[in-house]
This record gives C-alpha cells, sequence and structure tokens, in this order.
C-alpha cells in the first residue's frame, strides 16, 4: 500500500476543437510542490488543476506541463497580434506625432517594443474566444493522466515496500543477535567488574569498599542495553504497521528511522564487547539505506 514520490505519465487527448498532451512527473520533496507550465488565456484552468492535483496527490516536487494546439495544426501557445488595435495604435501615434511637430515639440521615436506593449496589441489566441469548453475538455481529461501517474507511484511504491520490509527483517534478526550478544558479555562484564574492584581495594587502603561496589554497580547499569533493544524491537514493529496502512506514511516512517538510529547509536556507545560493536555497526549501516529508500516515500 505504500506509493513512491517518483512517478511520470504522458497522455494525449482533444476536445473543443484542440488537441493536446500531458506531461507530469514527481521526485520526492518534503511537502506538496506543484510547478504548472500551461498556455496562456484559458480562465480558470490553472485553478482548477491545481485543485484536482492537491486532491489526487499527497507529497513530492510535482511537475506538470501542457501543450495545446488546434485540431488544425495550428497552436494557440503564446500571443498574438491583434490588427485591428493595432492599426488604430498606429494611427494614434501618427496622429500625435503631427500634433508635436506643429507645436515644435519633438518627440522620441517609438520603438516595436513600445507599440507591442500598447495596450490591446498583443492578445492571446484564446482571449477572443470563450475559453470554457476548453477548460471544461481539459479538466476532465485530467483523472485519467492522475490515475496512470498514480499507477506508478503505486507500483514504484510497492517495489519500496518489499526493499524496507527486507531491511526491516534483517534489523529485527540484527537485534536478536545482539540480545544474544549482550546476554553472553553480562557474564564476562561482572567477572571483569570483580575482579577491578578486587584490584582497587588491594590497592587502596582503607577505601570504601561499598561506596566502589555502588559505582560500578551504577557503571554496570549504564552499560546495560536492554531498553535499546527492547526500543528497537518495537520500532521494528511499528514500522511494519506503517508499511500496511493506506494512509501515506512518508513522515512517520521517516521520523522512525531517526529513532532507529538514535538507539543504534547508543548501542554502539555502550557495547564494550567486540562481537557486540560489529552488531551495532551492522544496524547503523541497513538503518542508513533503509532511511534513503523511505526519503521517497509519500
Amino acid at each position: 500500500m505504500m506509493t513512491s514520490m517518483t512517478g511520470f505519465a504522458t497522455r494525449k487527448g482533444a476536445g473543443a476543437g484542440h488537441v493536446w498532451a500531458w506531461d507530469i512527473r514527481s521526485v520526492n520533496g518534503k511537502g506538496l510542490d506543484l510547478r504548472l507550465r500551461l498556455p496562456e488565456g484559458i480562465d480558470g484552468l490553472e485553478a482548477g488543476l491545481r485543485a484536482a492535483l492537491g486532491r489526487g496527490i499527497g507529497r513530492g516536487n510535482v511537475s506538470l506541463s501542457l501543450r495545446l494546439a488546434r485540431e488544425g495544426g495550428e497552436s494557440v501557445e503564446g500571443p498574438r497580434v491583434n490588427p485591428g488595435m493595432l492599426a488604430a495604435m498606429l494611427r494614434a501615434l501618427a496622429e500625435v506625432e503631427q500634433a508635436a511637430m506643429a507645436a515644435g515639440v519633438t518627440l522620441a521615436q517609438a520603438s516595436q517594443a513600445d507599440v507591442l506593449g500598447l495596450r490591446g496589441v498583443l492578445d492571446n489566441a484564446q482571449a477572443v474566444e470563450d475559453t470554457a469548453p476548453l477548460r471544461d475538455a481539459l479538466l476532465a481529461d485530467l483523472p485519467a493522466l492522475l490515475s496512470e501517474f498514480n499507477a506508478m507511484r503505486a507500483a514504484e511504491g510497492a517495489a519500496l515496500a518489499q526493499v524496507v520490509a527486507a531491511q526491516l527483517d534483517r534489523i529485527a534478526a540484527l537485534t536478536a543477535e545482539a540480545q544474544t550478544a549482550a546476554a553472553a558479555r553480562a557474564g564476562e562484564a561482572a567477572a571483569q567488574l570483580q575482579a577491578q574492584l578486587a584490584r582497587v581495594l588491594a590497592n587502596a587502603e582503607g577505601a570504601d569498599s561499598t561506596r566502589l561496589a555502588q559505582e560500578l554497580a551504577l557503571l554496570a547499569v549504564k552499560a546495560d542495553v536492554t531498553e535499546e533493544l527492547d526500543r528497537l524491537a518495537a520500532h521494528v514493529t511499528a514500522a511494519r504497521a506503517l508499511l500496511a496502512d493506506p494512509a501515506p506514511v512518508g513522515r512517520k516512517l521517516d521520523f522512525l528511522m531517526q529513532e532507529f538510529m538514535r538507539e543504534a547509536n547508543t548501542l554502539c556507545s555502550k557495547a564494550q564487547a567486540l562481537a557486540l560493536t560489529r552488531i551495532g555497526l551492522d544496524l547503523k549501516t541497513v538503518i542508513d539505506q533503509m532511511r534513503e529508500q523511505v526519503q521517497n516515500v509519500e
């Protein structure tokens, strides 16, 4: 049920006297970031697309582009010159120039950019017609595109889930190995503490044996890794439950990765035994690999 934030889909459609081609792709992101490249002049299209994408996609950096043309092959992207308005503006400019010359005033020559910047000279091909039917046709075609897009994200998510599940199995196995190693270390640690206590008492005349025993007992408690191993086992259980959750779980898994790594770091710092240290380092390696996979989960 896990969904990846990585996806891609294309789709072609036609309607309202136009043909079009969609292109949508996404990569991982902290939230939902929509970047749209659309033809200008279709009232309400961008707002409608953003609303639909927000409902259909939970998280990721998503790029959507739309190429649009009339059914005869004429492109409708970009602005066009309005011939009637251009002629009117040129006549008006000529009248202004003549009036200025008659008054003895010299005006700067207007450039093409100046003329194009006059209101009404440029308009969009879509602006001279009712774009509502085209907008509705495009929005009606979007669900099919999103279906293909989310199907790919779901397939990627299923593959991710298998990888993460295998990594959780490995963490569970290493946790069990660590419990065995910790139990074996317990007897050795007790013998070492007793030997250390005997050496201290032999070389420290007048030392308070009770106080020394208390200090050594405190060291033994600090070296105990039972709590860390219990937490690791609990985190494995929680992560497996998230894998079966139909809701987006990427953020929760990302938080769990931090907790996994915290326990593995503490285990290494308390190890005091080669076997336990090796297991702790193996745990950190698997957790780091799992965190890289989880970064792509929605």
